[in-house]
């Protein structure tokens, strides 16, 4: 899409992390590579729409709320409960309609606690309104140090389908480890 030269005003990416302040060094760590792929694109002689970052937390000012929901960033990192809030609102519900990709940090911290069975509720609240909007399901990415056991969090993060019998099955997960072979 950005090679179009033109990205829609909604929220394609949706990074959530439990911890405020990562949330918000992951913002600003996104500043410096979306300029690098800007100045790349620009010496190639590619056309590029500017793709645009926010962070989204329950300290976030009324001006950037309003802000946001008139030009909201196209990756939109948040918190858990914000996530919550947001999906509740029906003026910002809208823009996160069509997100493509939820990447979940720190993993470990919010699976099997109370927080952790919340967002697990809200990611699959916002996948039935994606698919409820004629979009592909969104690719879940969950990122952590500390998964363990890797496969049961995988499972946890993906969540369950409903089966005819009333039974649930747990959807398929692609596992990859990065923590095998250092260099």
């Amino acid at each position: 899409d950005a090679l179009a030269g033109a990205l829609a005003d909604e929220v394609a990416v949706l990074y959530v992390s439990p911890l405020k302040a990562l949330a918000n060094d992951i913002r600003l760590n996104l500043e410096e590579p979306l300029a690098g792929v800007r100045e790349e694109a620009q010496a190639a002689e590619v056309e590029l729409a500017a793709i645009r970052a926010g962070l989204r937390t329950g300290d976030t000012p009324s001006g950037e709320r309003g802000a946001m929901l008139r030009r909201p960033p196209h990756i939109l990192v948040t918190t858990p409960e914000s996530l919550f809030i947001l999906l509740t609102s029906p003026r910002f519900r809208e823009k996160l309609a069509a997100v493509r990709y939820v990447i979940v940090d720190e993993l470990h911290a919010v699976a099997g606690n109370k927080r952790g069975a919340h967002l697990a509720l809200t990611l699959e609240r916002l996948e039935r309104m994606v698919l409820r909007n004629g979009m592909p399901r969104p690719v879940r990415i969950g990122l952590s140090a500390t998964l363990n056991p890797i496969a049961t969090l995988a499972e946890f993060l993906a969540g369950t389908e409903p089966c005819p019998d009333r039974e649930r099955r747990p959807r398929p997960v692609e596992i990859v480890r990065a923590d095998t072979v250092k260099r």
